[in-house]
């Protein structure tokens, strides 16, 4: 290697090592979740919510409102029997316990389904000093964003029951903080491997 390669490439590794070591953060990872939808704020997901009227709205009027079963990819089909599952987790809850419309749904068994809805944006970013998040000793993230989640029981084509949740404004900080660094993750693996030897 010549000289002026050498002296090249010893610039191009300063220039790195001062980088990480000065804590650039623009250095570190952002994530993007969107889940798309004709909804594009966590008011316009509640407005439409709002607009569902249980025993009267048709599955063909949802598309009008904005949960669009052809266009949302984020509607997910349950069955009854994934309608007893959400309603009835443990032995200790009954179908007595139940709303009326909810207990219909699952007597009528095939007749009816739910929809299950999850839009929303998240962006999650992390800041802080590089060195440290890259080698794993301090991670800092910031969440920011909405989510809003429907659920639609619906029997004969119809909706007869309606359940929302959701954050209007995610803005979460998180800190892990692992002293040993990169070491704390190979320790958990050689236990991991130690367990399964015995």
């Amino acid at each position: 290697m010549s000289v002026m390669k050498q002296r090249q490439f010893l610039s191009v590794v300063v220039v790195a090592l001062l980088m990480v070591t000065s804590g650039c953060s623009f250095l570190l990872p952002r994530t993007d979740r969107i889940a798309k939808s004709d909804l594009i704020s966590f008011e316009q997901a509640k407005t439409a919510f709002d607009r569902i009227t249980p025993n009267e709205t048709h599955t063909t009027e949802l598309a009008a409102i904005g949960f669009d079963l052809k266009t949302n990819r984020n509607i997910k089909l349950l069955t009854y029997l994934d309608i007893i599952q959400r309603f009835m987790p443990n032995p200790s809850i009954t179908k007595d316990d139940l709303d009326p419309s909810v207990r219909a749904c699952i007597e009528a068994r095939e007749k009816s389904q739910a929809w299950e809805v999850d839009i929303g944006v998240l962006t999650s970013k992390r800041y802080g000093d590089a060195f440290l998040d890259v080698t794993g000793f301090v991670r800092k993230t910031h969440d920011t964003g909405w989510d809003y989640k429907v659920l639609l029981l619906i029997r004969d084509g119809v909706v007869v029951y309606k359940l929302s949740s959701g954050e209007p404004n995610i803005d979460r900080y998180d800190k892990r903080i692992k002293p040993l660094g990169p070491l704390q993750e190979l320790d958990s693996i050689v236990i991991g491997a130690a367990g399964r030897v015995r």
